[in-house]
């Protein structure tokens, strides 16, 4: 079994997942200014990826610029992974690939704990990827577990390219974000992102 091949029952089933949804979850997050690369890139880049309309033309000229912004933000102290291959534990069917991975660690070559959110991306609609999304974030909750890197909470996210949706899984609650949030605020979306790593930097240094 792959992450892509979960269902929300199969999740509530297999790890007593608990789902609470709310509206604004992640409003109050201040957004963070941009650099101007970002805006110029998204201005050209939006009409593009609307234009080919494919999952991969969105991952790659809509996320993945915001996603360097949040690394470039962080002094590229962080690690940033694309296309990753995520085997944690076969037996329970957590393998597969993520489309995007943050770890807390500088290391870039391999993954390294702990993990702090996994991104997904979808052609037309955030929400088709909510059950994947939330498989990957168990996943990455045992991957740290695993090599006793364990941070309380894990975030995900599941995205269009131009509306974005925010989750967080503290123990076995997730906790969904109903409100969409679109790229026209790139700075929302980019201040969202960098208080799910702070989030996790925090907890860190506190041990």
């Amino acid at each position: 079994m792959a992450y892509s091949k979960f269902t929300i029952d199969i999740l509530l089933d297999r790890f007593g997942i608990q789902l609470q949804s709310h509206v604004g979850l992640f409003a109050d997050m201040p957004s963070v200014g941009i650099r101007p690369w970002l805006k110029e890139t998204l201005e050209q880049n939006l009409p593009l990826a609307s234009a080919i309309r494919t999952e991969k033309a969105r991952s790659e000229l809509i996320v993945m610029p915001v996603l360097l912004e949040v690394w470039n933000y962080f002094d590229r102290k962080i690690s940033l992974f694309s296309g990753l291959d995520f085997p944690v534990d076969r037996k329970l069917g957590l393998e597969g690939f993520c489309d995007y991975l943050i770890g807390l660690s500088s290391e870039q070559v391999i993954v390294r704990a702990p993990v702090i959110a996994l991104v997904e991306t979808k052609k037309d609609d955030p929400n088709e990827g909510l059950a994947q999304c939330i498989a990957e974030m168990v996943g990455a909750q045992k991957f740290n577990e695993k090599q006793g890197e364990i941070l309380s909470t894990i975030y995900g996210v599941t995205t269009s390219g131009t509306a974005w949706r925010f989750l967080k899984l503290t123990g076995s609650r997730v906790e969904m974000d109903m409100s969409d949030y679109y790229i026209s605020d790139a700075e929302k979306i980019v201040g969202i992102l960098c208080h799910m790593v702070q989030s996790g930097l925090t907890e860190q240094n506190t041990k």
